[in-house]
């Protein structure tokens, strides 16, 4: 795969980026945007802001706080107080909780090329009582009461019944390390995986939580309608998350690098 061009703010400019919009969005990454990044951008505002400057939508939108202000000081913090990571960000601690460890290695999840990715259950809001939590915002709670386990075990039920029946291909539960790392365990040299978050949630809660009762699933896009068709009879909740990819990870258009940097496996 050819490397990412990384494109100046002259450059920029001449697509009709002022130079508030591409500081403002050097901020967001953590570095020169690439051409990739700067069309994701574009088309995003191309679809949601064109009411207002670039600039004015870039800036309202999430995922973007000064450098390190989100680390928990050890008071007594809520879960509102503490401030999402930049995308930046997410990319260290993605590979923290990850890296090339040996229990993600070669698992019974294993994602294969040209699939859609669904998240099957509940949307994580919360990021406390996770991983991430305790190593990156020093935050020792005990999981909260009332977690989802008969949820979990119906979700269950329903995708074991639509793997038998061919209509999923595989799926695995969100654990430690939340959905990211899910992801990660089923990933290879050859595959990787493009996902889309959901802009209503925070990027380290849709990335790192670890609420219980929520499952990720693969299929085939001739599959499409029926997955949706069968979980709409059952009243279970997805949300579609994006496409396996050719051996990198990308989230919300921003390359995160090769799969290899996150998990070593034999898909």
């Amino acid at each position: 795969m050819s490397e990412p061009v990384f494109v100046p703010a002259e450059e920029a400019a001449a697509m009709g980026v002022s130079r508030e919009a591409y500081d403002e969005l050097v901020s967001v990454v953590g570095h020169l945007p690439s051409m990739e990044e700067l069309g994701t951008l574009l088309a995003m505002w191309q679809s949601n802001g064109r009411q207002q400057s670039l600039y004015g939508w870039l800036c309202g939108q999430r995922h973007t706080v000064v450098r390190e202000s989100y680390l928990y000081d050890g008071s007594d913090e809520t879960h509102r107080s503490i401030q999402e990571p930049r995308v930046q960000e997410c990319i260290t601690i993605a590979k923290h909780l990850c890296g090339n460890r040996p229990d993600l290695q070669a698992g019974g999840f294993q994602l294969s090329k040209g699939e859609l990715i669904y998240m099957v259950g509940r949307v994580s809001t919360e990021f406390l009582d996770s991983e991430y939590g305790r190593r990156y915002l020093h935050i020792s709670s005990q999981p909260r009461a009332g977690k989802a386990d008969d949820d979990a075990d119906y979700i269950d039920l329903i995708l074991s019944v639509l793997r038998d029946n061919h209509i999923v291909s595989r799926y695995a539960p969100v654990g430690a390390g939340g959905l990211f790392r899910t992801l990660a365990s089923g990933c290879g040299e050859k595959v990787g995986f493009d996902i889309l978050t959901c802009r209503e949630i925070r990027l380290d809660a849709f990335l790192f939580g670890e609420e219980e009762g929520r499952f990720v699933a693969t299929l085939k896009e001739a599959d499409d309608d029926t997955f949706l068709s069968r979980l709409d009879e059952a009243r279970v909740d997805c949300c579609f998350l994006g496409r396996t990819t050719k051996g990198r990870v990308l989230v919300d258009g921003m390359d995160f690098g090769p799969a290899t940097e996150y998990c070593l496996s034999d898909a």
